[in-house]
């Protein structure tokens, strides 16, 4: 990394917190990622949300962008076309990839046509669609926001009764909600950088499912990786996570959840086209055992703003 020259990437603004649901976990994972860049000897400013970034950008500050906001704003193709119109080039994901990966709906039609696995749901946009619902998906479910991150608003449901409860949770994020039929086994997430799928993580919790506070909060949350699969299966689960994200035109970096039921059959949750970068994240943990560290991780993400 020595030999390499951070003048290239010019004056780079690393746009984090903006005003979505993820802002805290934007946050955090942005003073790692600075702090890397100035270890690194790139030129950079913090920049806060996506309206001042653009502000900036218009006034011709900026060479480049590192996105790292979540959610709705920054992850869904909103920037991505802002900076596009300003001649701007961005780390990861363009326009149409990012707006399918940050929609569950939508990524989980794209899969359906392209004969990928994804667990079977109904959408909801009131309450009063839980009986429907109920009557043509049994329990249990997963009840989520279509178009939120890091499991905000989400619930595990096991009763039918529970549900308008749990869709009610929802819509108070989304005026659309995905339920969806919740699957009995293994949760595997698989990074991938520059398109390769850096190895599995198997996430083990004791709560009711990977939450917000797993994720971000908790000490109890299991990460095993290597995942220990043996290493065909790894391949096989490793390409299938490749396809998916191909499929939804998704580039640079990101991550795939998808979970393995009791039968062995895999099963594609999401993409992420932003993953966090905080202490407790999974894309800087997956790198680790490839063998890469933390500032090689943050250059090569910076190093996909030039493919733009």
């Amino acid at each position: 990394m020595s030999q390499r020259d951070p003048r290239q990437f010019g004056h780079v603004a690393l746009v984090v917190g903006g005003d979505s649901a993820e802002r805290e976990v934007s946050l955090r994972g942005g003073r790692a990622v600075a702090a890397a860049l100035e270890n690194l000897g790139v030129q950079f400013s913090v920049v806060d949300g996506p309206r001042r970034l653009l502000e900036q950008v218009a006034a011709g500050h900026y060479d480049r962008v590192f996105n790292l906001l979540h959610g709705r704003g920054g992850e869904d193709g909103a920037l991505q076309g802002a900076l596009r119109v300003y001649g701007v080039p961005v780390t990861g994901s363009g326009i149409l990839a990012s707006a399918l990966s940050m929609d569950k709906l939508q990524s989980k039609r794209v899969f359906t046509a392209c004969g990928l696995p994804t667990p079977d749901w109904r959408t909801a946009q009131s309450v009063d669609d839980a009986s429907r619902i109920a009557a043509q998906l049994p329990p249990p479910w997963f009840v989520k926001p279509a178009r939120e991150g890091s499991s905000i608003g989400m619930s595990r449901v096991d009763r039918a009764d529970e549900l308008a409860v749990a869709l009610d949770k929802a819509l108070a994020c989304d005026s659309l909600v995905l339920v969806e039929q919740l699957i009995e086994g293994s949760e595997y997430t698989a990074a991938v950088l520059e398109d390769r799928v850096l190895p599995l993580i198997r996430l083990e919790t004791p709560r009711e499912f990977y939450d917000y506070e797993a994720k971000y909060e908790s000490g109890d949350t299991n990460y095993r990786c290597p995942c220990g699969l043996p290493p065909e299966r790894e391949a096989g689960l490793a390409e299938l996570c490749l396809q998916a994200f191909r499929v939804l035109g998704t580039s640079g970096w990101g991550r795939v959840d998808l979970m393995v039921d009791e039968d062995e059959r895999p099963w594609l949750l999401e993409v992420n086209t932003t993953p966090g970068m905080t202490d407790h994240s999974l894309m800087p943990m997956a790198a680790h055992a490839a063998g890469i560290d933390f500032e090689e991780l943050v250059w090569r993400i910076l190093n996909t703003s030039r493919n733009a």
